[in-house]
């Protein structure tokens, strides 16, 4: 006789007697009781037909039964019928853990209720001075004892909570590894395919005899310049590359910065040539504007040194920075020079001048002599 049928003979309240009612299907459930044909469905799916397996077991076992006898997986034991059988059992085993999960939860549910009427019905002294059964002693004893007992669970659960949020972090940078990687690979699959597909062009060109009009074909490869400290290979890479223009970024930027310099020497090399010797106060002035330039300019060619070390593969290559005190005394002194030699060239044009007066002035003299004497 069910449950239901004994509630009716004793006209009782439904409600009073659900968690028994519950309890019972839940003991059913939970007990060896399993029905013949979800006993047959564990044994289709090769899981111990007690109906103690979990969900994860129940799908991995699935799972491989799939890969034996799904149609489309290839295997020589694929089968149609049997997979759709092995499906249906599938779900039969399923249906049955969701219905001892809603079981099993509805009756922690009602027993929860029932634990809280019974506590609403107690005493109030009672109900206060439980201390959730922590503790021994006076009651204040046991309510020192219990405070002390929700100060460690709640510090308990915080560091719980913490290591779950880690874990997950973990997790999530762990699924962000693996999608880059897997990236990656596709990526080096993609260059793998173009590389193959272009030499098999290249195979098919040379096949048709695309590339016999070269003036070279059948000829060697000139031999470069050997280095035998270094592979054959990465040698002839590295000349094709400088024969083609290919430049590194650290050789690039050194050349730049060589002749930013030398354009600055240049303009203010020329700036000093226009001013006199010795200079007046306003070109002393003029002068002092053009060197703070010329500094401001130094300072950002002097980051530019910076970042050229950074660049460069040999420590013998580097870069120190330019002083402005340097740079103005060579550029003073260059300019003495040039002025130097310009006053030896003007006494040298002067002399020249002289001497070619000095001699027409001689010649001119010899030819009225000669006149004289030939009229006499």
């Amino acid at each position: 006789m069910s449950c239901l049928v004994l509630l009716r003979l004793h006209n009782c309240d439904f409600r009073r007697f659900l968690p028994l009612y519950c309890s019972l299907n839940l003991r059913a459930l939970s007990s060896g009781a399993v029905s013949r044909r979800l006993r047959e469905s564990y044994r289709i799916l090769q899981l111990p037909d007690d109906g103690a397996s979990d969900p994860a077991e129940i799908k991995e076992a699935y799972l491989r039964m799939a890969k034996l006898y799904h149609p489309d997986s290839g295997a020589p034991t694929a089968d149609a019928a049997l997979f759709s059988q092995i499906e249906e059992a599938y779900r039969a085993v399923l249906a049955h853990l969701a219905r001892q999960k809603s079981a099993s939860q509805y009756t922690q549910s009602m027993e929860e209720e029932e634990e809280d009427k019974i506590k609403s019905n107690a005493p109030q002294h009672r109900h206060y001075l439980s201390f959730e059964g922590i503790g021994s002693g006076t009651p204040s004893q046991r309510e020192r004892q219990y405070r002390q007992f929700r100060v460690d669970r709640a510090t308990d659960q915080v560091l719980e909570y913490r290591r779950k949020e880690m874990e997950k972090a973990a997790a999530d940078e762990g699924a962000m590894v693996t999608r880059d990687a897997r990236l990656r690979s596709k990526q080096i699959k993609i260059t793998q395919a173009v590389e193959r597909l272009v030499e098999d062009l290249i195979q098919e060109s040379m096949a048709r005899g695309d590339f016999k009009n070269l003036s070279g074909t059948g000829k060697p490869l000139n031999k470069f310049d050997y280095n035998p400290y270094m592979d054959p290979m990465t040698h002839n890479l590295n000349r094709i590359l400088i024969d083609n223009g290919y430049q590194p970024e650290w050789i690039v930027a050194q050349k730049e910065i060589r002749e930013t310099i030398a354009k600055m020497r240049e303009r203010l090399q020329e700036v000093r040539a226009r001013l006199g010797e010795p200079m007046r106060h306003s070109e002393t002035l003029q002068w002092k504007e053009h060197c703070a330039a010329f500094a401001d300019e130094l300072g950002k060619l002097n980051k530019k040194v910076d970042n050229f070390n950074l660049i460069v593969p040999l420590m013998s290559r580097q870069m120190v920075h330019y002083s402005l005190k340097r740079e103005l005394e060579k550029i003073l002194k260059t300019d003495q020079l040039l002025r130097q030699e310009q006053e030896r060239e003007k006494e040298r044009k002067q002399k020249e001048q002289m001497e070619t007066a000095r001699t027409s002035q001689n010649t001119r003299q010899g030819l009225i002599t000669w006149m004289q004497n030939l009229l006499k």
